[in-house]
């Protein structure tokens, strides 16, 4: 492993991450601006949130230690990637970025922001239920050649740090902002299974890198052999803890906030029978009823 003071110290400049976190970050500092000329004071602590928690973890895996070595090492790429996916965009999410953006954006913008959140395509990627497959299609690729063209390729390199957070939000903000996307109580349960499938799903391609006896990109030596770095097959079997550990551990937080969204539609949708009146609730007895 290697020693304290250089994972402290390893640093690069990422010019991908970096535009892209200033290009975050100035989007959401215009939102807040916006926002107090319209009468509402954001709240700091998301702000800090978004910043400190959800930009900041991203400059340290992709500027840091991971970002510096993630070309030579199996298991420092993918930390990093794993936790671009999983980790960097429930971060951001705490600053509820689109909740943001409704209360800062003219009547037009807002418009144009639920014409893009209805989108097919965004609706998808947005659904707890294509988490498994996208999850499963990502770290596939980790068995097989393709992972080492995904560690020591520029652009690959530069589609991946730019692309995988971006799917971490679709996937994460629907399940944190509960107010822009608000599901039935069925619906929610069926999520809850789709998430203890990925559970599962997830953490196939991390047993399999553990516990393969051969190393499955075929790359047995790499750019800059120092005395600490693993051999190839084991840095593989430490990309396969990672990834093991990472996405059966980031799975917790999620179930939590589902467990929270579903308390949440349950007691809206008892508030709407609340709401009935005598009348209605036997004209939906009846119907409901004759259906059956």
């Amino acid at each position: 492993m290697p020693p304290l003071e250089l994972v402290l110290s390893a640093w690069r400049i990422d010019w991908a991450a970096l535009a892209m976190i200033t290009a975050l970050g100035v989007l959401y500092g215009l939102g807040i601006k916006a926002a107090a000329k319209n009468g509402h004071q954001w709240p700091l602590w998301r702000a800090v949130a978004f910043y400190l928690l959800g930009l900041g973890s991203m400059a340290v895996l992709t500027c840091g230690f991971t970002g510096v070595y993630s070309a030579d090492l199996r298991w420092a790429f993918t930390i990093k990637v794993a936790l671009l996916l999983f980790v960097v965009p429930l971060l951001m999410g705490l600053g509820r970025p689109i909740t943001l953006a409704r209360v800062a954006l003219p009547p037009d913008g807002i418009e144009v922001l639920n014409r893009v959140l209805a989108h097919r395509l965004v609706r998808f990627f947005s659904n707890s239920l294509a988490a498994p497959l996208l999850g499963l299609a990502l770290f596939s690729t980790f068995l097989t050649p393709a992972f080492y063209t995904l560690r020591a390729d520029p652009l690959a390199e530069t589609l991946l740090t730019i692309t995988i957070p971006l799917l971490g939000l679709l996937m994460a903000l629907p399940i944190i902002e509960e107010a822009d996307f608000q599901r039935s109580s069925v619906y929610i349960t069926l999520e809850f299974v789709f998430v203890f499938i990925e559970l599962l799903v997830d953490a196939v391609p991390g047993i399999l890198l553990r516990l393969n006896g051969q190393v499955l990109d075929h790359v047995m030596s790499t750019q800059a052999m120092l005395g600490w770095f693993p051999d190839p097959l084991r840095d593989q079997q430490l990309a396969g803890d990672a990834l093991w550990f990472v996405c059966e551990i980031v799975d917790l937080p999620l179930i939590i906030l589902m467990f929270i969204r579903f308390s949440r539609s349950d007691k809206r949708e008892a508030r709407g029978f609340d709401e009935l009146t005598d009348a209605e609730l036997d004209e939906l007895n009846a119907q409901h009823l004759h259906r059956h």
